[in-house]
């Protein structure tokens, strides 16, 4: 078998996710395809835009990164509960 320098590629089948947003988070969606349309004088629609949103706000994410490194050791079930929408524990 040959040593490339590139191994081989991950699973590049796209998954598809479906998700209900608020009526505020809808328009602030809305609003941003608008002003990336104004920015770089191209039309996205929110559905093309979403995956590369989500992926920058991954990758900046330092304890996700940290925890995915470990393994996800470092997340237990008190740290998800708190970040649930409309937990109050802190």
């Amino acid at each position: 078998m040959a040593n490339l320098k590139l191994g081989k590629l991950p699973d590049r089948t796209p998954s598809k996710v479906t998700v209900t947003v608020s009526a505020e988070l809808n328009q602030a969606l809305k609003d941003y395809a608008a002003l990336y349309r104004q920015t770089y004088g191209e039309s996205e629609s929110v559905a093309e835009l979403i995956p590369f949103m989500l992926s920058e706000y991954l990758e900046s994410d330092r304890a996700f990164a940290k925890a995915r490194k470990e393994g996800l050791s470092a997340t237990g079930t008190s740290e998800k509960s708190r970040r649930q929408p409309g937990s109050h524990s802190e």
